[in-house]
């Protein structure tokens, strides 16, 4: 797809024991006594398990964490296999999920077709021949969920987070990121060698000899690298003020005369006097380059995107294709089995049905109240930091326990379940149905612009294993995917539920008052709520963390961008910390009986080290680094813990430890 690459950050969560659950001993193994725990915290409690399992060809990565969607996709696949071999409904929730994973899963019929299916598509972009048809190509595409040079969206008012208003983004790159275009170190060299040889090659099955085919690659690149001197980088999309720009239409009229702003919104059926525009050196950089790059160049980068968006939906050789640049940029060695990528391609299009059914199978009302559970304790716990805190006067105090216990708690699935009525699916029609979910979802995104915010609405789909904050409802969600081990366990001690999802939970409520949420008031809205003093002395700690990540390396000499990673860091740290005085005020929490030769508290840290057990490939590692805003996996362990006193007391933690930080340089923000 061009766009992006966006590496799925957010988090994971689940419930703890009640008062009276019967508990079993869950065993603790994989454990190299004879490794010093300070030393390399998550090499002492992963390292045997890292050296012995393998990563599946299939994938980039195996353990925990983002990679638990490997075996739930497997859960999933189990579903529409049933489902798809029922008689069921005609419009009916098992009807439309069922077709469409059959129409994917008949590789046959897709093969026959070719590129059949998007080739009136490039047929309307042959019929381009001036700005205004460019434009409409590009608003009528964008209905249908091919988007290109512009990304507009529907969301809350970020100053005004009960209305929903339309927001656009950067867009329009194939790379993963805008630096991909300007570095030249050797692996990244090797990156943008391959996407240039994939365009090629996608030139090449749509009819163009290989000369031309590399032509119109080179041509595509040198667009993709125009417009990213455009992007903002990670580090400054991280700035909530410098992306909130809702300026009215009227002016971006007279300021964009090449896009048309009002041609355009009414081509997508968007009539609205405002537009939050995120990004607006982007857009003031399309608005020149609409001009200065010719009308035929356009119409062959339309084609390449176009493309690119549509290669996994179409026959072999476009799938073979995309795959190809994915194993330069992942390390993933072998592709996917068909039946995994359908499921993830139901999970995408079709996320909530399939979640309803999910939830019916898989998920435990009982869980959904122990989770509801374990997140109070964590709030309460939250709130005595709070109150402890000694560099945030009183008045600040207030202001922040008064949004802590503002947040929403959502858990398990939505209370009301979306409407598919729309989407049209066809067993036999696999890539006209990817379309006509794709419509139906831009239908379900316009139909919110300048309407209340709908705060039931889910933002994840309830099979990933995943949670999230959102800043501008003030509220965390814990879908029932993640209410699994390793992050928990219903019959577990609490030293493992608080040490796994505990600390995950608190993270997300952490997310409320690390460098960007602390600036959201406790309705949502982007609005200062603190003493000049007290934000100074709450940014000066938040530089804090990002000086201290940014000394950590991986793969030899490539660093952790503190800057980027810095709000992830800071949930990390804090989510730890909130987490153990939890536990804290538990019955086990309070004691010090030995279970399989270790202690409530170490218990607890090493169930910590136990939900980030990951190993990636070295590829996916760099891509990692360079894109996602949070620290691998080992650095969510070491990393935290350095700072996290009661960890030094549990395992002996002493000056010469390569963690051993002094106590005064440990990082305290919440």
């Amino acid at each position: 797809m061009k766009k992006s690459l966006v590496l799925f950050t957010v988090f994971l969560a689940f419930t703890a024991c009640s008062k009276h659950q019967e508990k079993k001993n869950v065993a603790i193994t994989g454990i190299d006594s004879t490794l010093t725990p300070g030393n390399d915290f998550f090499k002492y409690v992963n390292g045997k398990w890292y050296d012995s399992v393998s990563i599946p060809p299939s994938q980039a990565g195996v353990g925990a964490y983002m990679f638990m969607n490997f075996p739930q996709r497997m859960r999933l696949q189990r579903i529409l296999d049933s489902i798809s071999k029922s008689d069921n409904p005609t419009g009916s929730i098992a009807q439309k999920v069922g077709d469409f994973y059959a129409s994917g899963m008949d590789t046959v019929t897709i093969d026959k077709r070719g590129y059949t299916p998007i080739k009136p598509l490039l047929a309307k972009i042959e019929a381009i021949n001036d700005l205004p048809s460019l434009m409409s190509f590009v608003a009528n595409e964008e209905k249908a969920g091919n988007l290109s040079i512009i990304a507009l969206g529907v969301s809350p008012d970020q100053k005004n987070s009960s209305m929903n208003i339309a927001q656009i983004y950067q867009t329009g790159i194939g790379l993963p990121d805008r630096d991909y275009y300007f570095k030249s170190d050797s692996s990244t060299v090797a990156i943008q060698g391959a996407y240039k040889k994939y365009l090629a090659t996608l030139f090449q099955q749509t009819g163009s000899d290989a000369n031309e085919a590399k032509k119109n690659a080179d041509l595509v690149y040198d667009i993709d690298k125009q417009i990213a001197v455009s992007h903002k980088t990670k580090v400054e999309l991280r700035d909530v003020q410098a992306n909130y720009n809702k300026i009215a239409v009227t002016d971006l009229v007279k300021r964009h005369p090449n896009i048309d702003w009002n041609t355009f919104l009414k081509n997508l059926g968007a009539q609205t006097d405002f537009i939050n525009v995120s990004q607006p050196a982007y857009y003031d950089a399309l608005n020149k380059l609409l001009k200065t790059i010719p009308i035929d160049n356009w119409k062959i980068y339309l084609k390449a995107n176009s493309l690119e968006r549509y290669a996994d939906d179409l026959s072999k050789p476009f799938v073979d294709a995309s795959f190809e640049y994915t194993k330069v940029l992942s390390g993933q060695a072998v592709q996917k089995s068909r039946g995994e990528k359908m499921a993830s391609a139901v999970d995408n299009y079709l996320g909530e049905a399939l979640g309803e059914l999910y939830v019916k199978k898989y998920f435990s009302e009982d869980a959904k109240k122990r989770m509801l559970i374990l997140v109070n304790n964590l709030q309460k716990a939250y709130g005595k930091r709070i109150d402890n805190l000694e560099w945030m006067s009183p008045t600040t105090k207030q202001k922040a326990k008064e949004k802590l216990f503002a947040i929403t708690k959502k858990i398990g699935y939505p209370d009301k379940w979306r409407d598919y009525s729309n989407v049209q699916i066809a067993r036999n029609a696999y890539f006209e149905n990817t379309v006509s979910a794709s419509k139906a979802d831009y239908q379900f995104q316009l139909a919110r612009l300048g309407k209340p915010v709908d705060k039931s609405e889910w933002f994840t789909t309830p099979p990933t294993v995943t949670a999230y904050n959102n800043p501008t409802a003030n509220e965390i969600v814990f879908p029932a995917g993640i209410l699994q081990a390793p992050y928990f366990d219903n019959n577990a001690d609490d030293a493992l539920n608080y040490g796994g999802i505990g600390m995950v939970i608190g993270h997300e409520i952490t997310h409320t008052f690390d460098d960007q949420g602390a600036q959201y008031d406790k309705d949502g809205n982007l609005k200062n709520w603190w003493t000049k003093e007290d934000y100074a002395q709450f940014k000066s700690r938040i530089q804090q963390v990002i000086n201290l990540y940014s000394t950590y390396t991986v793969l030899g000499d490539l660093h952790i961008n503190g800057a980027m990673t810095v709000g992830e860091n800071t949930a990390d740290i804090a989510g730890i910390a909130v987490a153990y005085d939890a536990f804290k005020m538990t019955e086990q929490g309070k004691g010090n009986t030995k279970i399989d030769g270790f202690t409530p508290d170490q218990r607890f840290f090493i169930s910590i080290a136990k939900i980030w057990r990951v190993k990636m490939k070295d590829e996916f590692l760099r891509l990692w680094i360079n894109n996602n805003p949070h620290s691998p996996p080992n650095w969510r362990v070491n990393g935290p813990l350095m700072n996290t006193t009661p960890f030094y007391k549990a395992f002996n933690v002493k000056p010469g430890d390569k963690m051993f930080l002094p106590e005064k340089d440990r990082i305290t923000i919440w």
